[in-house]
């Protein structure tokens, strides 16, 4: 199953009236479970189609998207992620223990948004909420994810200190400068069957004159998990946070 990431971006502001109260619609029927290529696909084969678009650019799926992920944000917070993990005991016929290590506090979690990398396909995704958590008899600490336009079939069991972060923000065109090779990253990595992000080092810059599109300058990237390389525009690049927990 493809997973897309939420990432912030300048939202599409072409849709019509009518575009935007049927997605409205769904939203209220659907929340989160809207939140997938095929689905958001459809949707936009539906508008492009309709009447109603005669004459106007055609949609890319990408912004159909990208404006439900945006109005999601507008709903309850407890209904997107919760703040904290909560203190729930796992079930005694699992063999961890669901007592802290003595000595051990709590991170606080705040009002902070998170990413969790996938052992599926080693990607990193937007942690939509904190299910529950346990400690292993090797004390190491695990907590449950749900990921952001997943729903409870793709929940992962992810080890706090190696693969829950504070989540990466994409790096502006005014930034562009500060980048040199050997900073690490994370890259949207586009496939024909995929959109996901991955980390990744700089391994090469290639300086261009910025126009009114913002930064045109090339960067020749390494991903870590099976050392590839691509070049890649600015615009697919963010800041990776500096620690884990």
């Amino acid at each position: 199953m493809e997973r897309l990431r939420r990432r912030d971006r300048q939202m599409f502001s072409g849709f019509t009236k009518g575009e935007i109260e049927k997605m409205e619609k769904l939203l209220e029927e659907s929340g989160l479970q809207l939140l997938n290529r095929e689905f958001c696909q459809k949707v936009t084969q539906g508008f492009n189609r309709s009447s109603g678009r005669a004459g106007k650019p055609v949609i890319k799926w990408m912004e159909v998207y990208n404006w439900l992920q945006s109005r999601l944000q507008d709903f309850p917070k407890n209904e997107k992620r919760m703040s904290e993990i909560p203190k729930a005991c796992p079930s005694n016929k699992t063999q961890e223990s669901s007592q802290r290590p003595e000595g051990e506090k709590s991170p606080d979690l705040s009002e902070l948004e998170f990413e969790a990398r996938s052992s599926k396909d080693g990607a990193w995704y937007d942690v939509a909420m904190f299910l529950t958590h346990r400690f292993l008899r090797s004390g190491e600490a695990e907590a449950r994810v749900r990921f952001v336009g997943f729903g409870a079939e793709e929940d992962e069991w992810v080890n706090i200190k190696q693969a829950v972060r504070v989540r990466s923000v994409p790096i502006e065109h005014s930034e562009c400068q500060k980048l040199k090779v050997g900073d690490i990253v994370l890259c949207f990595q586009e496939r024909r069957d995929q959109a996901i992000y991955y980390d990744a080092h700089i391994v090469e810059v290639q300086r261009r004159m910025h126009d009114i599109r913002g930064c045109r300058c090339l960067f020749l990237v390494r991903y870590e998990h099976d050392s590839t390389e691509e070049k890649v525009r600015l615009r697919r690049l963010c800041h990776r946070p500096a620690h884990r927990f």
